[in-house]
């Protein structure tokens, strides 16, 4: 406490002076409109910046949670939309009655190659979480992968950018179909190959998958057509500039086909037959 009052004593004239400044300054700004408005701007100015951090600290921690929101009710609305593909145009009251043929599983990917000849995906989600092999990946603007092999906790994808990938896909003006492979060169290109050389083709239209395998649904946007030529075998190759962005995935979707075991089963029996 006495250190406290020699203190006040040996800065007297100091804190004079600075409490008579500050009355001045006051008296100045309350006084005059031009010195109280730009007193208030440089006011908001700091306070505005200050805020702003503070968002932008608490806005990047909360984005994990964030995204967990987004992809789950991405989930719900993708569940909603295979019940109505799939249901009959009678109406059905009871909504619990629709048909669900297709289920999505959301993961976050935590390692992704696009660089080399066989890239792969490793997503935190594995067999605990129902993942199986050869279930279709998508992100929510394309597809991404097959998954080709899981444990307990993790799942690897095939990517869509590996030279072991083949996948069906047509093009969305028309029924005529082809193989999507990838030559390597670049990844945001990918290859349409043996399309019938009737078909209607000009740039930019768009490919999707044929839903004709039990991985990928109907319909799931893969890219557009960047340029495309008459091969050999007198058929179409194209090259598909992917929706995705395969160099920048965070989170992705897990498909799994509800009947994928029942139409297995009867076309190995069909075969078995013949």
């Amino acid at each position: 406490m006495q250190q406290i009052i020699f203190f006040f004593i040996r800065n007297k004239n100091f804190l004079l002076f600075a409490a008579l400044f500050i009355c001045g300054l006051g008296l100045t700004i309350q006084s005059h409109s031009f010195h109280h408005a730009k007193f208030m701007s440089s006011a908001n100015f700091l306070s505005g910046g200050v805020y702003s951090v503070k968002s932008d600290i608490t806005g990047y921690f909360g984005l994990e949670e964030e995204n967990k929101n987004l992809t789950s009710e991405n989930i719900r609305l993708r569940k909603a939309l295979e019940s109505y593909k799939n249901v009959s145009e009678e109406k059905i009251k009871d909504s619990s009655a629709l048909p669900k043929k297709y289920s999505f599983v959301s993961a976050r990917v935590i390692n992704n190659t696009y660089s080399k000849t066989k890239n792969l995906l490793t997503l935190k989600k594995g067999s605990k979480d129902g993942i199986l092999l050869d279930m279709g990946v998508i992100s929510s603007t394309g597809i991404v992968g097959i998954v080709n092999n899981v444990s307990k906790n993790y799942a690897t994808v095939q990517s869509i950018l590996n030279t072991n990938s083949q996948i069906n896909a047509r093009m969305k003006n028309s029924n005529h179909f082809g193989s999507l492979i990838w030559n390597t060169k670049d990844p945001n290109i990918v290859q349409l190959t043996d399309v019938n050389r009737l078909a209607p083709i000009k740039i930019g239209d768009t490919i999707i998958t044929d839903g004709k395998s039990t991985i990928f649904p109907e319909g799931l946007l893969i890219g557009t057509i960047k340029a495309f030529e008459l091969g050999e075998n007198d058929s179409y190759n194209m090259d598909v500039l992917l929706f995705n962005d395969m160099t920048n995935l965070k989170h992705v979707y897990i498909i799994e086909n509800n009947d994928a075991e029942e139409i297995k089963t009867l076309e190995k029996e069909g075969e078995d037959e013949q």
